[in-house]
């Protein structure tokens, strides 16, 4: 049974007055006050039952039954770290003291994991993991909630203030970073804390506490790799927008606000549209279009991308659907396919069945993939989703390419048809040696390996007219048309089909 806080309160004040020094002041003035009332026999009853009261006093005070599950440090199982906080945070009340919850987080796991493997992440985790104990106290807790994530409590004490924990963080963000080896290479690595004085909850529990360092924790990803961040005022509010936000992206894809809007993409042949591609809108009735960059972050961390790659693939084919019957040649649709669905097993079902419920083949379909996913092993669920979808006839696109670690050996296993040029090394190539360089080696690359090419972000003439020169098959950029909603891609195919009737074909370079 729970003891009333009033009753701890008086039972841990008298303890505290009984167990130092000026109680010793007392001692006399009890003794001649004993003698003086009841005489010899007083005395003789004061000296046999003071002990007793002392020595019952502490005994109430260690009850076990208050104490629970708190052990001098060490890690803990998630069930034991949660009943430990509730104590420390009814400790540190009763007794006045200050207390803190640590999360900590181990930056770029999920790149890791791309790049190294599951073993090597597994090992670089638990370093992560030894490394962040041995910069707490003996009588501190922690818990791992995850492969590259902690929780730790501290035990309370007075002194505790924010630049303590502050330097605690630092502490801990040095052990991380010393380098890790892995196959004879040197590992860096790095890890956000967000962390929350018990001082700062006036009004809620050991749960609201550790939320609040989770939402320090959040703050300090949003802000770069190797960032601290403690709970405040204004991390409470933004952290209730972000719950908001999160419960409006559900309602949302309920609703169909999420959809595609379509980028065109032109072949530098023929000039003729070779495909759009489908990205993600949120038509948000107060707030306005609002770009992926808003709202993917909560997709992710409600676990909602499989459903939003889902609402992705229904518009996108029902899209297709529209163009075909209205006799608007569209040959291809790509797709951005993220690691959640990837890492489905039945993802290869359900994509065969959505595509026989439009009437499509799979080779109106591109699937487009990030490079970084490309460097996992071959017997990963994501390798074998890839290489089944390109089995199945669809165009694997290899996404953002220059920007990642893909391998041409990674390139090959993966069956890719096409690699989409980043932007960053088509920008002002027209008007830049280097960067035409750099382009030209990438297209030689791709011409030598038989894929298909094409370029993202192009925005001006001289770009487009460079790529087409250097031979890259296709183009995409606000220099061709801005993403839109479906509504207008009708008119706008139809516009650019009847503009470029009769303009001459831009001629390629003779290697």
């Amino acid at each position: 049974m729970r003891n009333h806080p009033l009753t701890d309160r008086f039972v841990h004040s008298f303890k505290t007055v009984l167990d130092g020094p000026a109680a010793l002041a007392f001692v006399p003035a009890l003794c001649l006050s004993a003698f003086w009332i009841g005489g010899e026999q007083a005395l003789v009853a004061l000296a046999l039952f003071l002990p007793l009261i002392v020595a019952g006093i502490n005994a109430f005070a260690a009850n076990p039954s208050r104490k629970g599950l708190w052990r001098p440090g060490g890690l803990l199982s998630k069930d034991q770290f949660e009943t430990v906080l509730e104590e420390v945070f009814a400790d540190a009340r009763l007794k006045g003291e200050n207390s803190a919850c640590f999360a900590v987080v181990l930056d770029d796991f999920t790149q890791l994991l791309d790049l190294h493997g599951q073993a090597a992440a597994n090992h670089v985790a638990q370093q992560f993991c030894s490394r962040v104990l041995s910069m707490i106290r003996s009588n501190d807790c922690a818990t791992r909630m995850g492969g590259n994530r902690m929780m730790v409590v501290l035990h309370p004490a007075r002194q505790l203030d924010l630049e303590a924990c502050i330097q605690m963080s630092g502490r801990m963000q040095n052990a991380v970073e010393d380098p890790i080896m892995l196959n004879s290479t040197s590992v860096h690595m790095s890890c956000s804390i967000g962390f929350c004085l018990s001082s700062s909850i006036t009004d809620g529990s050991a749960v609201d506490w550790q939320e609040a360092a989770n939402n320090a924790l959040l703050e300090a990803q949003q802000n770069g790799p190797s960032t601290i961040r403690a709970f405040s005022s204004q991390t409470r509010r933004r952290a209730q927008v972000r719950i908001n936000l999160r419960k409006e992206f559900e309602a949302a894809l309920d609703s169909g606000e999420i959809r595609p809007w379509f980028q065109p993409q032109i072949s530098t042949d023929n000039g003729r549209i070779s495909g759009f591609e489908a990205l993600a809108r949120w038509e948000h009735p107060k707030k306005g279009v609002l770009a992926p960059n808003v709202f993917l972050p909560f997709a992710e961390q409600a676990e909602l991308m499989d459903r939003l790659g889902q609402a992705m693939r229904h518009h996108s084919f029902s899209a297709m659907r529209d163009w075909d019957r209205s006799m608007l040649s569209v040959p291809r649709i790509g797709i951005n396919f993220s690691s959640d669905e990837l890492r489905n097993p039945g993802l290869i079902d359900r994509l065969k069945w959505e595509l026989d419920q439009f009437d499509l083949t799979p080779d109106r379909l591109a699937v487009e993939v990030l490079e970084t996913v490309f460097s996992r092993r071959p017997d990963d669920v994501i390798t074998r989703n890839v290489t089944g979808l390109a089995a199945m006839g669809c165009c694997i696109d290899l996404d953002d390419f220059g920007t990642g670690h893909a391998s041409i050996g990674s390139i090959k296993r993966f069956n890719v048809s096409r690699i989409k040029i980043d932007r960053s090394f088509v920008a002002k190539a027209d008007l830049d040696p280097s960067q035409q360089q750099l382009a030209s080696a990438i297209l030689m690359m791709a011409e030598r390996l038989h894929l298909e090419t094409l370029a993202e972000g192009v925005e001006t003439p001289g770009e487009h007219a460079l790529m087409a020169q250097l031979g890259c098959d296709h183009v995409q950029g606000f220099g061709i048309g801005k993403p839109m909603p479906f509504e207008k891609t009708k008119d706008w195919i139809t516009s650019y089909r009847n503009k470029i009737d009769g303009v001459p074909k831009i001629g390629r370079q003779t290697r």
